[in-house]
């Protein structure tokens, strides 16, 4: 879809702006329940860049302040940082 959206098709290209509003209305949600100072995106997804700069923008309407300091950012060890996780958790 990613591919296909960066070749003009337009449908993809509204999947993916659909995603970037879904998420970061679900990110505001977030904001307002536990204000944190950063989100970490891990991930085959985290891998868009047009995360880090749509998203905060778009949260904005839905955060119940009128100043939002939460970072979002990309994690560490990029989208395998969940199987990293998973390794440090096995019992040696």
């Amino acid at each position: 879809i990613v591919a296909a959206a960066g070749g003009g098709d337009a449908g993809c290209e509204a999947s993916l702006q659909r995603y970037v509003d879904r998420l970061a209305r679900a990110l505001a949600g977030v904001i307002n329940l536990l204000d944190p100072d950063v989100i970490v995106l891990a991930g085959g997804l985290s891998n868009l860049d047009r995360l880090y700069t749509q998203v905060p923008q778009q949260w904005l309407p839905h955060v119940f302040s009128d100043a939002v300091s939460t970072r979002l950012v990309k994690a560490t060890h990029g989208d395998s940082s969940g199987v990293r996780g998973a390794a440090w958790l096995w019992p040696g």
